[in-house]
């Protein structure tokens, strides 16, 4: 298993790099946000851990750009402690999120709970029921046939298929498909959904994206 650590503070990045060497995985550790984005995006990890407060590029910021076009576990990792940021860091996507000072072993434990999430998957090809997402084919199909979508469309239904069962809102929606914060005054959100629901649940009898009034929406099989 490949990590790749994301920490300017020198102590704290010899410390993960060296705990995690021990615990077998194998680590790349970068010191800012511009390389620790480039390295996600362009090297095949298994998991990222982020720090918030970063030079050049924030995690915030990283995180937002990676999840637009990467489904690579992040484990956010600051000192930022208080619930809204861990809120926030959660709806952008986020894996978990861990406050420093740390334990090492709970650390250590996450990490394998997030791997563990993911292991035997494909994880370029998402699958829900009979809908299936090819993201490195950038191709969606049901019951074998093919379905168009825009990039827009496409990464909402990454994001909807990434989170199943889980229900997103409109908020989280927003931000991490258009990289927006939302009003109550637009309906982008709405509309989206509404024109990827008419491609992926219209014809076929299972339907797979569901309303929660008054929270948001959650993509999942409920036969």
């Amino acid at each position: 298993m490949r990590i790749l650590i994301v920490e300017d503070e020198v102590k704290t990045g010899a410390y993960l790099q060296k705990g995690l060497n021990e615990a077998g995985f194998v680590t790349d550790w970068v010191h800012d946000g511009v390389t620790g984005l480039h390295q996600a995006t362009t090297e095949a990890y298994d998991l990222v851990v982020l720090d918030v407060m970063l030079p050049g590029l924030d995690g915030w910021s990283v995180l937002s750009a990676l999840r637009r076009t990467h489904m690579t576990p992040v484990l956010l990792l600051t000192a930022r402690g208080d619930t809204s940021d861990k809120v926030k860091g959660l709806e952008m996507g986020a894996d978990d999120y861990v406050v420093k000072p740390f334990d090492f072993v709970e650390l250590l434990a996450r990490i394998r709970t997030i791997l563990r999430r993911g292991k035997g998957r494909d994880p370029s090809v998402l699958q829900v029921a009979d809908l299936e997402l090819d993201i490195t084919r950038r191709k969606a199909t049901r019951q074998g046939d093919t379905i168009l979508l825009t990039a827009k469309e496409f990464t909402l239904l990454w994001l909807l298929m990434r989170r199943e069962g889980e229900v997103l809102p409109r908020s989280t929606i927003a931000s991490q498909v258009w990289d927006i914060n939302f009003s109550s005054d637009t309906n982008v959100v709405d509309s989206a959904v509404r024109r990827v629901r008419a491609k992926i649940d219209d014809l076929y009898p299972t339907k797979l994206i569901h309303t929660v009034r008054g929270m948001g929406y959650v993509l999942e099989c409920r036969e």
